[in-house]
This record gives C-alpha cells, structure tokens and sequence, in this order.
C-alpha cells in the first residue's frame, strides 16, 4: 500500500503536473526528491526570511581574473579576498569556473567537474569556508562539445533527447533574440539531418526542459554544488528556457513553473540557499521573476547601469529618480541585486520605455566616444538594434556628454559605487570595478568579442603592485574599501530598510533609507552632475531634536535650517544615528 503523500510531495506534484501533464506527477516527484537527496517529509521552512542584512557585499570575479605563476587561479583569487576584502564583502560571485569550449565560461561542457586551469573543487569548497559563493547553474543551453550533446548526435543516453528540436519550416518569427545569430543549427543524427535551437551561438545548444530527464540531470547539478559550499544559485539566461513555436519563448508560464519548483526543493535541501534570477529584459517583465516571494530570492536590477551611468554623463537624475519612485519594494524574504558593472556589457533593453530613442543614442555616442563597443541583437521583424554597450566602468565614466572626458573622473566614479551601496538591495561590485581596470582593447582584439573590453586578465603581481602604488588603482581601491566597511555598519542601509525619492532638483539624486527597528534614517543626497549644487537642509524635514552627521565626512550639522554645496559629484549620508 502507497504512503499518503507529505506536504512537500504534494506541492512538488502540483508543479510538474503542470510542466507535464502526461506523466505520473506523483513518480516523479519521488525521483526528484531522490536526486537531490531530500526526505518527503523534509520539514518546510519558514517564508518571508531575509537571508540576508546591510553587510552583504558581493564580488563579481572570473576564477581567473587575477592569475599568478606560482599556484591555480582559484588559489590566488582566494588569497585576495582574504587579504584585501575580507572586511569589504560577504559574498563572491565566481563566474562559471567548469571547462568550457566558448563565451568565456557560459558554454558548458561538464558541469561536474571545475575547470582544471583553475583549481579543483576543494578550492571553491575552501573559498566557500570565508564567503558565500554564488555558483552560475548555466541551464538554458550547454556546449556543443558537451558529452550530451556529443550522445544526442549519435543517438546515446544521456542525451539524446536532450536539446530542442524543431522543424527548419517552423514559424518562429515571433521569438526574442538577444543575437544576430541564426536561431536554428543543422545536426546529423541517426535519425536523419535535424534543427536544434541555438538562442545564443551554435556552440551553445538549448537543452528542452519538456523531457524530465533534463530536469532530473540538474537537480543532481544542484545537489554537488550544494555538497561543495555553493549556496547562492545564478540562473543564467532562464527567462528563454521553455520553447514553444509560435510564442515569443521567453518569460513563458512554463519557465516560472521551472523556478518555483527549484525554489521549492533547493530551500528544502537547504534554508540558507538563495536563488537569483539572471533576467537581461524590460523592467516589468524581470519584476516577475519574484513571482509572490516564491520565485527568486533575488533578481537583476537591470535596469540600474544604464539608467545610473546616463545620469552620470548627462548631469540629470531625472529618469533615474522616475525609475526609482516607480520600483515596488521588495517582500521581506526577496531582495534586488544591485550592480553597475558586470562581466557583460551595459544591457540596454532593461532601459527600454525609461530613456527615449534619442536618449539611448546619445548614451551610445558618449560610450563609444570612450572606447566603448556596442553589440546588437535582431527584433522579431528581423532588423538589428543596440543590445548592449561593452565598456568598463571605469572608461564609461570618463566625462560627460557635453564635454568629453574631464577632470571628475575619480569623483564621478565614487559617486556611482556610492548610490549603489546605498539603495535597497544587496550591492555587487565587479572586481574589475572595485580595482578601476580600464578598456582591454587587446583583449577585444585578441579574441573578437566585445565582451572581453571588460574582461581583462591581471597578473596577480602586477595588480599588487598597483594597488600598493601612487595609482589611480590605489586611489579607488582603497575609497572603495572604505565606503563598503561604512555601508556595512549600517542598519538602514539593510537591502529591505525603507526607502523614499526625494524630490531635490535634477541634478541631485537624493532618497531616504530608515532601518527596520526604526532607529536609524539616513538621507543619501548624490550630486550627479559637473557643476556645484546646493540643498536647503530644510528641504529634507530633518527631525529637529536630532544630531545629523554626514557619514561620508565625520562632519556634524546642528543648524537644520542651513544651506549646503556638493561640490560636483560629492555625495553626502545624513545620519542621526551613527553604530
């Protein structure tokens, strides 16, 4: 006689019941909790937690970002964050660190095994003992010279029916690229010629998530990385997982089935474990993937780089603060990730509807003016436009639109790190942002991609030696440092704190963060343009009885009637309680 099914069995059932209709939902919620080691009568734990408060930093890093003669990558990279950031940061995002064939990481060939130019396991297991580790789960698409994919063209187990297959004839004029690329890739097969689907290169093959196998095969993924120390999940590319010809085949029901379900099992296995969603799309289509706080813990803000880096260049906040008032505050037990640089370029479909055609094109301008580099994507009418801007950070913020490259450089990029710490959500900083590398354009030339702009290689040497000289490296590094150490200190800087637009002109992009106990408000006022302003204090309703302190300067400020200069790009965090 069949048990009666635990809560957690039946929830799982009723997630695949809906992915697949056709199968025993009950059977393969049962396989489903064996591959990921779980008991069915797993207690549940509690919702709405916030796994998180305002020391929680995360870096951006390649595993082999700095690289060094005398020990793996991984190693070194290890041995930085312990002795240049260990009080900066809590968390570090390793980039895919498993051996690949292209796209520097993203095209996977085994997701088991850590790439060995880099290290082994016990050096992401031991970089996990310091910091949390948040692990990419690559699970749109696969290498093309991955084992499965090798299996799939010669008719073998695992993988052969594996990745999307569609008719060449297939009406497929409605889906979302974000390439140019052609969409479908000839394979011969045993069975004949046939069209896998390739959403973003013909070495990156999309695996078909309607076969279960496919599933099953990634809950034994998770279940290593969570044997191994990783408890923070990046879901790359999952808005384009569920293929359906006819449809757009991005943000499809069927692929917020899928995150629910990891949601569901992943926090079971373990309540610590948070799942992020890597969603590069228009503002309200990536809010979804909060779902109703059972979705991601956390998703992208995506559209805070264009929208931050336009405000900086052309000395408005007007957009940037329309943004803002406009975004919904996070549910306790979710969070938005907070980044102004990445391993990738500056999207620019997460600022569409929010910057204007003419707007974005001067954005273009100015970038390219700094050496930056644009890629395109084709639309559903076939044509190719601006997908994202290539360009480091530290060259994007150069100058201005009107007037090119100036003096305010290290301000102006201060000023950026600085309003990222201090809005909701947990900040990450690219390494290459926290260190102020410029444009690769070596690297560019080198490899072809764009991309690789902002994907320069440091000798681990080199890099000490410039972060221990007179250099501009070691001038933001070391202002970096100490703005993370502040917004760490502080409760109502926690990613949930309550946060309020302020209305103080264009060029001052200013809001106020109160703690949740309460006791602490602080008022983060950003000069955003090249030129003085000036901010009544008045203007800001501080409480009369209170001793206001400017965390940024130590300077105190009894007069609540008294006018204020930032000078051009200065910001101010106007406390009342300083811990």
């Amino acid at each position: 006689m069949t048990a009666p099914a635990t809560p957690l069995e039946q929830r799982l059932a009723a997630h695949l019941q809906q992915l697949y209709p056709e199968r025993d939902a009950a059977g393969l919620a049962r396989e489903c909790l064996q591959r990921l080691g779980l008991a069915a009568d797993t207690p549940s734990p509690a919702p709405h937690r916030n796994l998180w408060d305002q020391s929680d930093i995360m870096v951006i890093t390649y595993g082999d970002s700095l690289r060094s003669d005398s020990e793996p990558p991984l190693r070194t990279l290890s041995g930085f964050l312990e002795a240049r950031l260990q009080d900066c940061i809590s968390s570090v995002h390793i980039l895919p660190f498993f051996p690949y064939s292209s796209d520097d990481g993203f095209s996977v060939m085994d997701y088991t095994t850590v790439n060995p130019s880099l290290g082994d396991w016990d050096d992401i297991t031991a970089i996990s003992r310091q910091f949390k580790v948040m692990g990419d789960l690559v699970i749109n698409h696969c290498s093309s010279r991955s084992l499965w994919f090798e299996n799939y063209r010669a008719g073998l187990e695992p993988g052969a029916g594996y990745f999307v297959e569609v008719p060449s004839e297939a009406d497929l004029g409605a889906v979302v690229r974000p390439r140019t690329s052609p969409l479908l890739r000839e394979v011969k097969t045993p069975g004949g010629e046939r069209h896998v689907w390739c959403t973003f290169s013909h070495d990156q093959v999309d695996l078909d998530f309607r076969n279960p196998r496919v599933l099953l095969e990634f809950l034994g993924i998770i279940r290593l990385y969570l044997d191994r120390g990783i408890r923070w999940f990046r879901l790359d590319a999952v808005a384009f997982l569920w293929k359906i010809p006819g449809t757009p085949c991005i943000n499809l029901p069927e692929t917020h089935e899928v995150i629910r379900l990891l949601r569901l099992l992943i926090e079971h296995h373990s309540p610590d474990a948070v799942i992020v969603t890597e969603t590069n799309i228009p503002n309200r289509e990536n809010l979804t993937y909060f779902g109703n706080a059972n979705e991601a813990h956390l998703i992208y803000n995506f559209s805070l780089p264009p929208l931050l880096i336009n405000a900086l260049v052309s000395g408005s906040c007007k957009h940037l603060k329309s943004w803002l008032m406009t975004m919904p505050p996070a549910q306790y037990g979710t969070a938005y990730l907070n980044f102004i640089a990445s391993h990738d370029g500056v999207g620019l479909r997460p600022a569409e509807g929010l910057l204007s055609d003419w707007e974005l094109q001067t954005l273009i301008s100015t970038m390219q003016r700094f050496g930056g580099r644009v890629s395109s994507r084709t639309t559903a009418g076939g044509e190719s436009c601006p997908y994202e801007i290539n360009i480091s950070l530290w060259d994007a913020l150069r100058g201005t639109n009107a007037r090119g490259p100036d003096q305010w450089q290290f301000a102006r990029f201060l000023c950026a790190a600085a309003i990222m710490a201090a809005l909701e959500g947990v900040p990450a900083y690219y390494i290459h942002s926290l260190v102020a590398t410029g444009n690769d354009q070596a690297r560019v030339d080198n490899t072809g991609s764009f991309r690789s702009i902002n994907r320069h290689i440091w000798r681990s040497e080199d890099l000490e030696a410039a972060l221990d000289s007179d250099s501009h490296h070691h001038r933001v590094f070391e202002a970096m440092r100490r703005l993370l150490r502040l917004r760490r200190r502080q409760p109502a800087f926690h990613p949930n704190a309550t946060q309020y637009t302020l209305h103080t002109g264009e060029a001052l992009f200013s809001f106020w963060r109160q703690s949740i106990d309460r006791r602490q408000s602080i008022f983060a006022i950003h000069n955003v343009s090249d030129q003085p302003q000036s901010v009544s204090l008045s203007e800001l309703n501080l409480i009369l009885t209170d001793q206001w302190l400017d965390l940024t300067s130590g300077e105190t400020f009894e007069n609540h009637l008294a006018q204020i200069t930032l000078m051009p790009y200065q910001f101010l965090w106007l406390t009342n309680q300083s811990p």
